[in-house]
C-alpha cells in the first residue's frame, strides 16, 4: 500500500499530541501537513508561548513523573530530577521532533481558522494566511489548556482579577509582593500558585477560596515516586480503587488535620491534585482558606459564609473551556458544560474521519496519551482497523459515561477525566476486535483518497 493510495491527513497542532501523532503517521507512510500557530512545537509546554496559549508559569514542574511521561521510543534524559521543570519538557519536545525528523513535516506560524467538512466528506482547512487546502481526514491536536474559565462573580472589585493562564510569577503580570492574595480553586495549578505567594516576603496575606475540599495527594510514597505504584492489571477496577482510597486515607490522613476544608467525595472521585508543598503551607497557617467567592464589593470580596476580606488581587485558578474554534458545526463542539461524548475518547460516532487526540484529562499522564490513541487512527487509516458501527459505538461511549458518573464528581473537567492505563489496555482489546472486522472486510480503506486540489 503506498502513499499515493492513502488518505491525506490533516493535524491541527505541534504540541505533544501533535508531534506524536505526527511520528506515527510518519511511520506508516500516511501524507499528511500539521498546522501549528506558533513558532515553535511544544504547545502548553512552551513558556510565554507567543500564539498566547500556553499556560505555563516560572516555577511550574510537571506532576508526572519522568517515567510516566516520555514516549515509547524516546526515554527521558537520565539526569532529569523526578518532576521536571518545564523548560526540560520543551527541550524534550523540541529534541523528539529532530530526532525523528519531522519538522520540516510542520508547518509554523500558521493557525487553522477554519475546518468545513464537505458534503463527500472531505475537509476543507483554512490558515490564517488566507490559503484554503483539502484533505481526506482531520487530527484536532490543539490541547484544552488555553480558552480560560473565569468566574462571573456579581459585583464589581477595585482589585486586580486574572486568570492562573496569565500567571508567571508573583511579579507577573502584577507584582504581588506584600499583597492580599485570594486564589480561587484547588487544583494542581491553584495548589502550586497558592504555595509560592504564600512564602514569607512575597503575599501579605494568601487566601485559598474553593466551592469544596480536595485530596491533596502526595508525590512520593515511602521514600519513591507515587505514580510509579500502580493497581495490578489483573484487579477488578472498583477494588483497586477502594484499596487506592484506603491508602490514601492511611497516609495523608484527614485534610481537616492540615487545616483544609473537608471534601465531600472520596479519594480518586475527582481529578487528582498532588502537592508536597501545599500541606506544609497549610500546616504552618501560611494559607487561610474561604469557601467559595459570592460577590465583589470594591475592595472586599464576599465568600458563601458570609464573611467579606479586604483583597488587593484575585487569581482564578478555575480551569478551562473545550474549544475548537476553527469549527462551526455545534455537533463537532462540546456543549456549555464541556460535553462532548467520543468513541473511546477520540472519534464521533458517524464521522469516519475526524479525530480528537489528546482531548483527555488522564491519570496519571496526559503527555503521551494521545501517542497510544495515534495507534488506533493509524491502523484505521490504512485499512487495518475497522470501528463497530455506529449505532455501537454510540452505545459504548453512554457505557462510558454513565461510569463517569457514577465516579467522579459532576464537574466540567470530569466530562474527559480517565485512567490511563486501563484505557490503553481496553484500547488494545478494541484494535484487536476492530483489526478482525477489517480483515472480514477485505481491509479496505475506510477513507478514500480524494487526491483534492489546493484552492487558493
Amino acid at each position: 500500500m503506498t502513499s499515493q493510495n492513502l488518505p491525506r491527513v490533516c493535524v491541527i497542532g505541534a504540541g505533544p499530541s501533535g508531534i506524536t501523532t505526527a511520528k506515527r503517521l510518519q511511520e506508516f507512510g500516511i501524507p499528511f501537513d500539521c498546522f501549528e500557530a506558533s513558532d515553535e512545537v511544544g504547545g502548553n509546554w512552551y513558556f510565554k508561548n507567543p500564539n498566547g496559549m500556553s499556560a505555563c508559569y516560572q516555577s511550574l514542574h510537571i506532576d508526572t513523573s519522568k517515567w510516566r511521561l516520555a514516549f515509547e521510543d524516546f526515554p527521558a534524559p537520565e539526569g532529569w530530577p523526578d518532576f521536571p521543570h518545564h523548560s526540560q519538557l520543551f527541550e524534550y519536545f523540541k529534541n523528539y521532533v529532530d530526532h525523528f525528523g519531522l519538522r520540516d513535516k510542520i508547518i509554523f506560524n500558521t493557525e487553522v481558522t477554519a475546518a468545513e467538512r464537505q458534503p463527500d466528506g472531505a475537509w476543507l482547512v483554512t490558515t490564517g494566511d488566507g490559503r484554503t487546502r483539502g484533505y481526506d481526514a482531520l487530527i484536532v491536536c490543539n490541547g484544552h489548556h488555553w480558552d480560560p474559565r473565569t468566574p462571573d462573580y456579581p459585583g464589581e472589585f477595585d482589585g486586580a482579577l486574572i486568570h492562573s493562564h496569565a500567571y508567571n510569577d508573583p511579579f507577573d503580570p502584577i507584582d504581588m509582593r506584600g499583597k492580599r492574595v485570594v486564589v480561587v480553586g484547588m487544583g494542581n495549578s491553584g495548589l502550586d500558585i497558592a504555595s509560592e505567594l504564600s512564602q514569607r516576603f512575597i503575599a501579605a496575606k494568601l487566601t485559598v477560596s474553593a466551592r469544596r475540599g480536595v485530596w491533596v495527594l502526595p508525590k512520593y510514597v515511602h521514600g519513591a515516586v507515587g505514580d510509579k505504584q500502580s493497581v495490578p492489571a489483573w484487579m477488578p477496577r472498583k477494588l483497586g480503587l477502594r484499596l487506592k482510597q484506603r491508602f490514601v486515607r492511611k497516609f495523608r490522613g484527614d485534610m481537616e488535620f492540615y487545616g483544609l476544608p473537608k471534601p465531600d467525595h472520596r479519594p480518586f472521585e475527582a481529578h487528582p491534585s498532588a502537592s508536597e508543598e501545599f500541606l506544609h503551607r497549610a500546616g504552618c497557617g501560611d494559607i487561610a482558606f474561604k469557601p467559595a467567592i459570592t460577590a465583589l464589593e470594591g475592595p472586599r470580596v464576599r465568600f458563601a459564609d458570609g464573611s467579606t476580606e479586604e483583597v488587593d488581587v484575585i487569581v482564578c485558578a478555575t480551569g478551562y473551556h473545550i474549544s475548537f474554534p476553527f469549527f462551526t458545526d455545534p455537533e463537532l463542539v462540546p456543549d456549555s458544560d464541556n460535553r462532548l461524548p467520543l468513541f473511546k475518547q477520540m472519534m464521533k460516532p458517524g464521522v469516519d474521519n475526524l479525530f480528537y487526540l489528546g482531548l483527555a484529562q488522564p491519570l496519571p499522564t496526559l503527555v503521551n496519551f494521545a501517542e497510544q490513541q495515534s495507534k488506533l487512527v493509524a491502523a484505521y487509516l490504512t485499512g487495518r482497523y475497522l470501528p463497530p458501527p455506529a449505532a455501537d459505538m454510540r452505545a459504548d461511549v453512554t457505557a462510558d459515561e454513565q461510569k463517569k458518573r457514577e465516579r467522579y464528581y459532576n464537574s466540567p473537567r470530569h466530562t474527559i477525566q480517565i485512567e490511563f492505563e486501563p484505557y490503553v489496555r481496553d484500547m488494545v482489546k478494541e484494535m484487536s476486535r476492530g483489526a478482525k472486522r477489517a480483515a472480514a472486510a477485505g481491509n479496505a480503506l475506510p477513507v478514500p483518497a480524494r487526491a483534492l486540489e489546493t484552492a487558493e
